[in-house]
């Protein structure tokens, strides 16, 4: 064959799929839907406006000092609840690795463990003029890579020095020496950058019910107590500040810590509406577990410490809105002015995009020079040359490499190994299944649908000896679900097929599976929940996930956890309502309706069916075995995350689902583990022990196939 034949042949097969693709993709010709590739983001964003909204009006309702103050109590344990409880306060163990004498300052070279064997690596600036006590300034650095020792970072941290404040400046964990996935061959991470290391251990946190936002707070708690170990720190005249993620890091520590009195977070707070309308949920730590659900913003992090002094800094081109940073500062001024407070709020802004500015700088000066009491100049000065070597706290420039210890992932999974050994024990229970299911659906977020509106047709192809219909319905908000009916050409009543693919149904109908079934007799529906397909264009391959607001594989995830709306809960929602409207269709036997999932949809399926157990048979292709499998290794595959439920293993796991749908027949084919690698047959034998159990129990041990 000729290259020109061949290129003649290409193109007449691209031509082909287009084709079949604007058959089966469909909504492109409806102009009201053309935004469909954000309709998930636009679902979620409506449901934390509308959590926001119900936070708005309980702030606008205050009239009076002593509703302050209550909401202030309220916003405390709010708080507390969703990131808490903190570990006990063990031995802090800090030890000097080494000192360098600079102009104006010595840096003392310092490690503690926040926890034990978690350690936390520090610069501590000691100013050559020390008072009989100092003011201090724990500066905690935004996303480097190589944490404090940034070059925007030593400027701040030298001024601040030179300036006669003592300053501890704290590497963040996944940044500078704390990295926690370190490769010894690289010397780098082995996953990417500090947002890859926050949420990846984050992610795992999540489903154990705890956070990243929990240890990186922590960490700055105990920060706190290594400051009041030295007798130069004045315990009085302690401040935070911070950009960027430490924007982030240095709000959060002083609204749990009572001790910190200035507090002065830089580019990250903006208040949520603004952040979802721009830039939309980021990383891990930037979350908290339910917090829109429970009415926090970003204003409260700063309100519940009123009237102590805090300072807001921005930029007016950063990409956290400056719109919202001005509307959180209306809010925080009315809190501090009903307190009789005005003077101890200030904003301050320049004109620049997400970056260092030397009248912020300044101004973050004064601020401190004033309210930790320390007079002097608030001069922007050059800082030293910064040596690589003089601020190494480690022998190897790495924890991991120097001293070994716990990170966040080990940690996590110890305390994680705890909830699975509690969950063994309430498995013995008789109530257990009833309560996993009323955990399961609390946690996931799920709630029961409405009754389906009628679908709207859109077209039909006729083939031989079956049918293809086009059809879409109203999903649980303001979104469509379309799908693809496939319909033998019968007036007999049919066994049916709800076929759910996270590839999507234009994907599905050009494998041929669906005309496979439908000449077997089946109606087959392939329908794009939202987030899929032309409801897209969410891709379930590891890292690309494809996100147009937003960044990462991660932040459609944390999302959900905001809201308490989980993908899984919110796509069980949609598999109830489709198997309603299935219910509808001419010549489908309600009796005879099997659910078939692939891949990253699996879970949905079988929370669907569980809450919802009207299914003949259930089919999961390629499952993920259990959310304990993603918890309990350091490595697993990011895009299982999406079939996940924050908090689950608080109160259940996938395999209780699996035999909670005893006895109707399941098929598992080819379950997968962690990284979405085949199991050997003893390991999941292992995993699906209990499952095997309930269907023995219940006589039904032939109903449950299991294909390795």
């Amino acid at each position: 064959m000729t290259k020109k034949s061949i290129i003649s042949l290409l193109l007449l097969l691209s031509i082909s799929v287009f084709a079949q693709n604007k058959d089966f993709d469909f909504l492109t010709d409806w102009p009201i839907f053309s935004d469909n590739q954000n309709a998930q983001y636009h679902h979620y964003s409506a449901i934390a406006m509308e959590q926001l909204q119900q936070r708005k009006d309980i702030i606008n309702s205050i009239t009076t000092p002593e509703q302050w103050l209550q909401r202030q109590q309220q916003a405390r344990q709010t708080l507390m609840d969703i990131v808490g409880p903190f570990p006990e306060k063990t031995p802090l163990n800090a030890q000097v690795t080494g000192k360098v004498k600079k102009n104006g300052f010595t840096i003392e070279k310092v490690i503690f463990e926040s926890r034990p064997e978690f350690y936390v690596t520090c610069a501590l600036l000691l100013p050559d003029k020390l008072q009989k006590k100092n003011p201090a300034v724990i500066f905690v650095c935004g996303h480097s890579a190589v944490g404090f020792r940034s070059e925007a970072y030593q400027r701040s941290i030298q001024n601040l020095a030179k300036k006669g404040f003592i300053v501890l400046a704290v590497d963040p964990f996944g940044q500078g020496e704390r990295l926690q996935y370190f490769d010894p061959e690289t010397g780098e991470s082995k996953i990417g950058s500090p947002t890859r290391e926050h949420s990846y251990s984050g992610a795992q946190c999540f489903i154990s019910g705890s956070s990243a936002a929990k240890y990186m707070i922590w960490d700055g708690i105990r920060a706190v107590d290594y400051l009041l170990t030295r007798k130069e720190v004045d315990p009085k005249r302690i401040g935070i500040t911070g950009r960027s993620g430490g924007g982030t890091q240095s709000s959060y520590i002083a609204a749990f810590d009572d001790r910190i009195y200035a507090a002065a977070p830089e580019c990250y707070l903006t208040g949520f509406k603004r952040l979802i309308e721009s830039r939309g949920p980021q990383d891990a730590e930037q979350n908290f577990f339910h917090g829109l659900a429970n009415g926090i913003d970003h204003a409260d992090l700063l309100e519940v410490r009123a009237p102590k002094p805090e300072l807001l800094i921005s930029t007016t081109r950063d990409m956290f809105s400056i719109q919202g940073v001005r509307e959180i500062s209306a809010e925080i001024k009315s809190c501090y002015a009903m307190l009789g407070a005005t003077d101890n709020f200030e904003k301050c802004e320049d004109n620049d995009v997400h970056a260092s500015t030397k009248k912020n700088r300044e101004a973050m000066y004064a601020f401190f020079r004033k309210h930790l009491d320390l007079p002097g100049n608030c001069n922007d000065e050059e800082p030293e040359p910064y040596v690589e070597e003089e601020w190494r706290v480690t022998k190897t420039g790495q924890l991991i490499s120097s001293l070994g210890g716990e990170t966040v992932f080990s940690v996590n999974a110890k305390e994680s190994q705890q909830l699975i050994s509690s969950l063994d024990e309430k498995r013995k229970a008789p109530e257990y299944p009833e309560n996993m299911v009323r955990a399961a659906k609390s946690l996931s977020g799920y709630t029961c649908p409405e009754s389906p509106s009628f679908p709207a047709f859109t077209g039909r192809f006729e083939k031989e000896g079956y049918v293809i219909e086009r059809y879409f319905i109203q999903g649980n908000g303001d979104y469509v679900i379309p799908y693809l009916l496939y319909k033998p050409v019968t007036d007999q009543p049919c066994p049916s097929i709800l076929y759910l693919s996270p590839e999507g149904k234009s994907h599905v109908a050009e494998s041929g599976t669906p005309e496979t079934l439908v000449k077997q007799g089946n109606i087959v529906m392939v329908p794009d929940l939202l987030g899929i397909g032309e409801m897209g264009p969410i891709k379930f391959h590891g890292d690309a996930y494809d996100f147009k607001v937003g960044n990462g594989a991660y932040n459609i995830w944390f999302f959900g956890i905001l809201t308490h709306k989980s993908l899984v809960g919110m796509f069980a929602q949609d598999i109830q309502l489709l198997t309603a409207v299935l219910k509808q269709h001419e010549n489908v036997d309600p009796a005879q309706i099997k659910a078939v999932a692939k891949d990253k949809l699996c879970p949905a399926l079988i929370h669907a069916a569980v809450f919802n157990p009207v299914f003949s048979n259930i089919e999961l292709v390629k499952p993920l075995t259990s959310y304990e499998s993603i918890v309990m290794n350091e490595i697993y595959d990011p895009a299982l995350i999406h079939g996940t439920v924050a908090g689950a293993l608080t109160g259940y796991d996938l395999p209780d689902l699996m035999a909670a749908i005893a006895p109707t027949p399941l098929q598992i084919i080819n379950p997968v583990d962690h990284f979405s690698k085949a199991m050997d047959k003893s390991a999941v034998q292992d995993v699906f022990k209990n499952v095997e159990k309930l269907y023995k129990d219940s006589d039904a041990e032939n109903n449950l196939t299991i294909v390795y």
